[in-house]
């Protein structure tokens, strides 16, 4: 076995690892690493052996309280080794300090986590399927009061507050970059005194054969309005679509196979330390599995 060197991931390897995201199924949307760079320069690692790109980790900072562990991978050939091991030991040194850690655990690792103090939360579900694109009769009309802003005019600073007291733990400049990314659509709903009472985003992604959609996050105060923003986010967008949905939000599984959506598969979110107490019945949608 080599010497394994991990090594802060610089702008110019982005595209490698998004390819091992691709090829493993993790479907990354359009800038979606690049985000994650900027939202903890130091929580986004790369691993090589002998001057041989072989891994990833992300162990991302939200704030002092809050981290996320995500993007773990080691290429094929390379497993096996204790490779994956070293990165993993690397992203927990870098949060160690932290309230609370998150993850998505495949079904195969619960017992892995579970050894290192993860304790299962909730399960979540990616669902997919086919859109045509074409424009969906939208199911109802918006309550009186209410109207869709889209992209740059939507005021950051009430959709911050919204998303800050409904998420596990505030992520400003996470969401930030997230919902100011050129690729894709937002949609926010607002009332007439500028509040927010939900938002989406869809984005680009890559498939393992070929290009699809992602919506998430999208956060609303109720299913009716949750499933709105899903249909307005998908008229413009055809092809497949992907929608990770969290197992606290009981309504979610009802209205994405109401709305034709199939499950694809499940991940387990755990955590490790004090989760900060929040209501979370209003996120319909993840932003994604990599960071929560």
């Amino acid at each position: 076995m080599g010497c394994l060197d991990i090594r802060e991931l610089e702008s110019d390897q982005i595209p490698i690892v998004t390819d091992w995201s691709r090829r493993e199924g993790f479907a990354p949307g359009l800038g979606d690493i690049e985000i994650y760079r900027h939202t903890d320069r130091q929580g986004l690692w790369i691993a090589w052996l002998d001057h041989e790109p072989i891994g990833c980790i992300a162990g991302v900072r939200y704030n002092p309280d809050y981290g996320f562990i995500g993007l773990y991978l080691v290429v094929p050939h390379q497993r096996g080794h204790g490779y994956g091991q070293q990165l993993w030991k690397h992203a927990l040194d870098h949060l160690s300090d932290l309230t609370c850690i998150g993850l998505e655990a495949a079904p195969a690792r619960i017992l892995d986590y579970a050894g290192w103090g993860f304790e299962s939360s909730s399960l979540t579900t990616r669902w997919r399927c086919f859109n045509e694109g074409h424009a969906v009769d939208l199911r109802g009309e918006l309550p009186t009061g209410l109207h869709v802003v889209e992209g740059s005019h939507i005021p950051s600073e009430a959709v911050q507050l919204y998303d800050a007291q409904r998420e596990p733990s505030p992520r400003p400049h996470f969401l930030a970059d997230w919902l100011g990314h050129p690729s894709g659509q937002v949609l926010a709903l607002l009332d007439e005194n500028g509040n927010c009472h939900g938002f989406g985003r869809i984005r680009p992604c890559l498939l393992q054969d070929g290009e699809g959609w992602r919506i998430g996050p999208l956060l609303a105060d109720s299913p009716g309005l949750a499933v709105y923003l899903i249909q307005k986010l998908q008229q413009r967008h055809p092809g497949v679509l992907l929608i990770d949905t969290p197992g606290f939000n009981v309504a979610a599984k009802g209205l994405m196979a109401d709305l034709g959506f199939k499950t694809e598969s499940e991940t387990m979110r755990m955590y490790r330390g004090d989760l900060p107490k929040q209501a979370l019945d209003d996120v319909f949608a993840l932003a994604c599995l990599e960071l929560g």
